[in-house]
């Protein structure tokens, strides 16, 4: 976690440092995505405030990262890639987006990072950050459980019992129970991003959204069993017509739970 946070602490100085060149702005708002295509893969991304949300792949390398906001005050995005390349924006809330798409080109970088944050061991980092994930997980499930959403079916509920935002993460408390009479073994439980209707596939769109961390996951849920977990994902904002989705499905077996539920 101490060189987690020597990274952020150098990525916030270097922000003071360039506060003073005129930067681009650019639109977001909580209707559309806005995506940013980088030269590099992007290797971390921080916006000012919390109504400026923007997400990347933190698992796979990818180039462009989505942005999105809610009305509120103007805030600013940094974002470092793969080489080391520093980029920075002024962000603003806008109804009406002039452009959706933005291709960033290598001059648009305002530098590179300080030689401090090369000298870093770079494997320490992912580590310090699970340990994070891990211990504030914990604390959650030592806490009181609560009830946002429920659905249940064939003996199976699912449980959605807690959302929290901390940092650039959001934590799902989550609960399997099982009040049938088979054991239930779990093919996989996903969490999606769900806009518009099903039943009209011209305009119903569903995305994935991968976890940062899994924490006390099981793989089976015995007989009058029931376990709690938490599942740790970047952090986003829904639009107005969009739902969060999570689909519980049964391995080898036909049982399917899927709950929505609007943030």
């Amino acid at each position: 976690m101490k060189n987690y946070i020597i990274y952020i602490v150098a990525l916030v100085f270097s922000s003071i440092a360039i506060a003073q060149q005129k930067l681009d702005t650019i639109y977001a708002n909580d209707k559309k995505n806005v995506a940013l295509f980088f030269p590099e893969p992007i290797r971390q991304g921080i916006t000012g405030t919390s109504n400026f949300v923007f997400t990347y792949n933190r698992e796979k390398e990818q180039y462009f990262g989505l942005l999105q906001a809610t009305p509120g005050e103007e805030s600013n995005l940094l974002t470092v890639t793969k080489n080391g390349q520093v980029y920075s924006y002024i962000l603003k809330y806008k109804e009406q987006l002039p452009r959706l798409n933005y291709f960033i080109t290598t001059k648009e970088s305002i530098g590179s990072e300080q030689p401090l944050i090369l000298k870093q061991k770079q494997i320490a980092q992912p580590l310090d950050r699970i340990d994070y994930f891990k211990k504030f997980s914990n604390h959650l499930l030592k806490s009181n459980s609560g009830s946002i959403e429920t659905k249940r079916r064939k003996g199976i509920k699912l449980q959605l019992q807690k959302i929290v935002y901390n940092a650039s993460e959001v934590y799902l408390v989550l609960e399997i129970k099982n009040r049938s009479e088979i054991d239930f073994e779990i093919d996989y439980l996903n969490i999606y991003r769900v806009n518009g209707n099903k039943k009209r596939k011209a305009s119903y769109q569903k995305l994935l959204i991968q976890p940062d961390y899994k924490h006390e996951m099981p793989n089976t849920i015995r007989v009058k069993k029931s376990q709690r977990f938490v599942y740790v994902l970047p952090k986003f904002v829904l639009g107005d017509n969009e739902k969060l989705m999570i689909e519980l499905q049964e391995l080898k077996g036909s049982r399917k739970v899927i709950l929505h539920t609007k943030l």
